[in-house]
């Protein structure tokens, strides 16, 4: 044990109130940059609406007109849609993916399907999802508000404390609200224009989350990201966030 004239003893006390001394100012700063943070993102929320290209009335629209030209025919309702999109859709304005060979599986929230990625940018995105088997899981939370348009098939869906069904079909729309979360099951051969308008970036961790912690799909995982990635940057390019 050192004595109290040791010298180690005594730089180490030193060196240890030299730190603590600056602690106050350290934790000053860090709570001061969380504010900073805090403030900056609730000014983008308010501001995000400024962004927005499509609305969900149009989109719902566009659905039901798509339900009425090929009623129960998913495959003639896709270029439908796309086509409608790209006639309505200033290319300077908004980048859309015409490729829909680009399909490609996707596990979220427990649910399995296919997806066919139209638009992806900051805050919106323009898919469509659904299986011909069929899928149920969990919706998720996320930071964006949802509106699942049905193409083909039925669509289920349930929150407490709400003990009844939502019961969904062709030309309906589900609209699940920013922070909201639900179970839902998409029956056999269900199909649906799925837009989500928000913040996207914080939704992808849940798309992504079962490549890792369940199926192993990278092949799946990367195509998803190269192709999401590349409709961010192709919006950027123009000015669409």
């Amino acid at each position: 044990m050192a004595s109290a004239a040791d010298p180690a003893a005594t730089v180490r006390i030193t060196c240890t109130g030299v730190k603590t001394s600056n602690n106050p100012l350290k934790w000053v700063v860090r709570i001061a940059a969380l504010f900073l943070i805090y403030f900056a993102c609730g000014f983008l929320d308010g501001i995000k609406d400024r962004w927005y290209v499509f609305t969900p009335e149009s989109l719902h629209e566009l659905a039901q007109a798509a339900v009425r030209a090929h009623p129960g025919d998913i495959n003639a309702m896709i270029p439908y849609i796309v086509s409608n999109l790209t006639e309505t859709y200033d290319p300077s304005t908004i980048a859309l993916n015409t490729d829909t060979s680009e399909w490609m599986l996707n596990n979220a929230g427990g649910a399995m399907g296919a997806m066919y990625i139209i638009h992806a940018s900051i805050t919106e995105y323009l898919i469509i999802f659904g299986s011909p088997l069929g899928t149920e899981g969990h919706s998720g939370m996320h930071t964006s508000d949802d509106y699942f348009n049905i193409l083909v098939g039925e669509e289920w869906m349930f929150g407490p404390p709400n003990l009844e069904r939502e019961v969904y079909r062709p030309g309906d729309v589900n609209h699940l609200r920013r922070g909201e979360v639900k179970q839902y099951k998409m029956h056999e051969g269900c199909f649906a224009l799925e837009y989500a308008r928000g913040w996207i970036p914080p939704m992808l961790p849940f798309g992504f989350a079962d490549v890792f912690s369940s199926t192993l799909d990278y092949w799946s995982f990367f195509r998803t990201v190269r192709i999401t990635a590349r409709e961010f940057v192709r919006n950027l390019l123009i000015g669409k966030i």
